[in-house]
């Protein structure tokens, strides 16, 4: 495993799949095991395949379930049972794995039209917050091979937005996501990317590119931790 530091985002390589998810997991319990004490731990979870394995990991580690407050970076506008639902992905993983309050799950609810999903979701992040929005220790993510973080597109107007918490996102089937004013007021970011179709976009993403929106993520508290098939780029941005 290497590490490496781009103006202030940390860029971690690791071999493979397998070790991006076992260092992913132990970023991640570590987030949540030292968030303040007197209040909860809070984290964004992505969907995707990339994470699952990692989440599966955390079943098993000794977090404090109880003081844990789980919000979606983004979601698909299908039933929860659906295959395609990130909220699924998790629940299978996680969630149906651990002894976590339902209360504590902020499910963006995908099976209603994504302005509404959008609404609900943006209530739930304000109303776990002492101010506009919660306090969220980690955000974990991941990105596209088109640079796309969250269900942040390139050249969606999504992007630009910066005073909802939440937006509906168009496209088959529409979408809700996360905003970069939440995303990037994060305590940190860990930013899960592997192979190595991602390697080009990942290296413009690193370098700060705009036109991308994993770009735009904030350099600092941000981890990029990628595996070698993606990193195949990341010497000519550095």
């Amino acid at each position: 495993m290497a590490d490496r530091v781009s103006d202030t985002a940390e860029i971690v390589v690791v071999d493979d799949a397998a070790t991006l998810a076992d260092e992913a997991m132990r970023r991640i319990e570590a987030a949540l095991l030292n968030a303040p004490a007197d209040r909860r731990s809070r984290i964004v979870l992505a969907g995707g395949s990339t994470p699952a394995p990692a989440y599966r990991h955390l079943a098993s580690r000794p977090v404090p379930w109880g003081r844990v407050e789980i919000f979606f970076s983004d979601e698909r506008c299908v039933a929860p049972a659906h295959d395609a639902s990130n909220y699924r992905m998790v629940h299978e993983a996680l969630l149906e794995r651990v002894p976590i309050t339902p209360a504590a799950v902020h499910r963006i609810p995908g099976e209603i039209p994504a302005a509404d999903a959008a609404a609900r979701a943006e209530q739930d992040l304000r109303a776990s917050g002492a101010g506009d929005l919660p306090e969220i220790d980690l955000a974990v993510l991941g990105m596209g091979a088109d640079g796309h973080t969250a269900s942040l597109f390139p050249g969606d107007p999504a992007v630009e937005e910066t005073r909802a918490l939440a937006v509906p996102v168009s496209g088959d089937p529409a979408r809700v996501s996360l905003t970069l004013p939440v995303l990037n007021g994060a305590n940190g970011r860990l930013v899960m990317v592997d192979g190595e179709d991602k390697a080009a976009a990942l290296a413009r993403a690193v370098a700060g590119d705009a036109e991308l929106p994993a770009g735009r993520l904030a350099a600092s508290g941000t981890t990029w931790l990628v595996t070698l098939a993606a990193a195949g780029h990341l010497d000519q941005s550095l």
